[in-house]
């Protein structure tokens, strides 16, 4: 699977090790930064996962900010993207098995890298359920 991930200052420290941990499992990486710790503004990043996601050059995306919000908003700019914060992996399976969310945000100050890592791979191994589910999701879109 290629994923892209990317992250502000908060969030960096996650970013490398799920990006490391995706690796190891064969995925292909986008990596939309940053790259360190520095402060930065977080659309910098949100945007090019949003855009890959949303092109189809990368099959799932995934974002981290100290609170997800940040990400989760910008990213959800972008027609073609459903961004969930999630913060137990139970949400991060309801994401995607019902709302079909192609980018799962997580939110770094709030839990630990190990959660986080869990969250990411239910986010990755669980599918879309459809049925019911398809019809409140074609909702979603304005146009």
């Amino acid at each position: 699977m290629k994923i892209a991930i990317g992250c502000d200052h908060a969030g960096f420290e996650y970013k490398e090790a799920i990006k490391s941990t995706l690796e190891k499992l064969g995925h292909t990486v986008l990596d939309a930064g940053t790259h360190s710790t520095e402060s930065m503004d977080y659309p910098d990043t949100a945007h090019p996962v949003a855009n890959w996601v949303e092109s189809k050059e990368a099959d799932l995306g995934i974002l981290i900010c100290g609170s997800a919000n940040g990400v989760a908003i910008t990213a959800n700019k972008h027609q073609g993207i459903r961004a969930a914060i999630c913060w137990e992996n139970e949400l991060s399976a309801l994401a995607r098995s019902h709302n079909d969310a192609n980018v799962v945000c997580i939110p770094a100050r709030f839990i630990s890298i190990d959660l986080a890592q869990q969250i990411v791979q239910t986010f990755l191994n669980t599918a879309f359920e459809g049925g019911r589910h398809s019809n409140r999701v074609n909702k979603i879109a304005c146009c």
